[in-house]
């Protein structure tokens, strides 16, 4: 029997371990402008793996800065505070699952999708004169349901994945068919329970099915990302399976296939400038 309820999902989500301090302070920091940037930023260097990874993309050809930046101060001051705090939340999250890769699944392949996506979304978000930061990490949360399924229910997630081969079917279609319960949904829980702003849960959790979302404008904006990102291969997976797009996406976001081209060249530079966080996904 592969069928998996919430409540084993939310079971799993309990037995994980905490998000380091930091990130739960940047998610903290995404509804709550009073916060110190100052001291957030104090807070961030007091882990240096986190930011030396962030620091190596703030230094990356993309941004082309006129002289590096040694410090998360620094850089904070250069690209904002709410890029930085992208950069580490990315970091840290590359890091929280480690685990090896398996035969059907490829956890670097996986952070390459969900980290293209997040790019995909901060482009567009931008254009379609939303939160640039939100449509990241919404996108680069959009997934991460997969993972939680793959660390807590293996054997049956595996199930899964040879039931999409054999059927040649998309992702979610063999979740429903095998677990009656979806990615999406799991991740949906897993946001939730870190406590990130309700508009990414939301995200996450509709991302197949913007139209059902309570705030739907984030959810069709997490639905592009992903299908334009499987659109440009930027995980090299061979296996993916695009995603269709809901036929009035563009529309429900106020944009058009120029204006989604037009964004095309941006994607791909921030996503070679990324690429160094995912150091040790695979």
């Amino acid at each position: 029997m592969n069928r998996i309820t919430r409540e084993q999902v939310l079971d799993n989500i309990h037995r994980l371990p905490s998000l380091p301090g930091v990130v739960n302070e940047l998610i903290l920091a995404m509804s709550d402008e009073s916060l110190r940037v100052d001291d957030l930023a104090h807070g961030i260097e007091k882990d240096q793996a986190l930011s030396a990874r962030a620091l190596r993309v703030a230094n990356s050809p993309f941004y082309g800065l006129p002289k590096p930046v040694s410090s998360i101060h620094d850089a904070v001051v250069v690209l904002g505070f709410r890029a930085v705090g992208s950069l580490v939340t990315t970091a840290a999250l590359t890091d929280f699952f480690r685990m090896p890769a398996l035969d059907w699944f490829d956890p670097s392949t996986f952070w390459h999708h969900s980290l293209g996506a997040a790019v995909c979304g901060r482009k567009l978000a931008g254009r379609a004169g939303m939160d640039p930061e939100v449509g990241f990490t919404a996108g680069l949360l959009h997934d991460i349901g997969r993972l939680l399924l793959v660390v807590g229910h293996t054997r049956q997630y595996q199930a899964t994945m040879a039931w999409r081969d054999a059927h040649d079917a998309s992702l979610i279609e063999a979740e429903r068919a095998v677990l009656e319960l979806t990615h999406a949904e799991a991740g949906a829980a897993l946001a939730g329970h870190w406590n990130f702003p309700p508009e990414i849960q939301n995200a996450v959790a509709f991302h197949h099915q913007p139209g059902q979302a309570p705030e739907p404008r984030q959810a069709y904006l997490a639905h592009l990302s992903d299908a334009l990102a499987q659109g440009l291969d930027l995980a090299r997976d061979q296996r993916a399976i695009a995603p269709p797009l809901v036929p009035d996406a563009l529309i429900r976001l106020g944009l058009d296939w120029v204006a989604v081209a037009g964004s095309l060249a941006g994607i791909e530079a921030e996503f070679e400038g990324y690429e160094c966080l995912l150091s040790g996904t695979a």
